[in-house]
């Protein structure tokens, strides 16, 4: 499901993120959008969206009287556009389609990395380097540990993944001998 709710909402994310660019309004934009991807995945507000008995303005106004009043005009409109196309479900993604532009707009790139061992502060500023030199910018580093990965490690960023477990590798090699 996070699929299709992805491409539904790259379009509004991709021309919030223009609008805010344009304003110098990109952390604003972000922290209003962040609230409200909240303020939708609470299971009550859900709920409500998923109602085929509530009306696109009841519904806006559920999120308007959630939010309070710190929306801007703009983001007010995004989530008057989202409501009239029965679209709200999606504020999730954008919001987080919108902090990922931003990430990579000033520079600093997000990877997550899964180790199949502890990674010390050694290994940990090698692997920011290297990683920093492959993506050509900055990057802030998440690492998690997986015992299942059997050894190596996974690296997400973005829709870039490079799966250098063991795991991964076995599981390659199954598929191409199609076990």
């Amino acid at each position: 499901m996070a699929g299709d709710t992805t491409t539904i909402a790259r379009p509004y994310a991709e021309a919030a993120f223009e609008v805010a660019k344009a304003e110098g309004t990109l952390d604003a934009w972000a922290d209003e959008l962040a609230l409200l991807g909240a303020i939708v995945e609470d299971p009550q507000v859900g709920a409500q969206i998923g109602s085929p008995n509530a009306s696109s303005e009841q519904l806006r106004d559920l999120i308007f009287g959630v939010a309070g009043e710190g929306l801007s005009e703009h983001v007010q409109n995004l989530v008057r556009l989202l409501a009239q196309n029965k679209r709200l479900i999606v504020l999730p993604d954008i919001a987080r389609l919108f902090t990922q532009m931003k990430t990579l707009y000033d520079g600093l790139r997000q990877i997550e990395v899964t180790s199949a061992y502890p990674v010390g502060d050694a290994e940990r500023d090698e692997l920011a380097a290297r990683l920093k030199a492959h993506f050509g910018g900055d990057v802030d580093l998440t690492i998690e540990e997986d015992p299942d990965l059997i050894g190596g490690v996974k690296v997400r960023a973005g829709d870039v993944v490079i799966d250098g477990s063991v795991r991964g590798k076995l599981e390659r090699l199954s598929n191409d001998l199609q076990f």
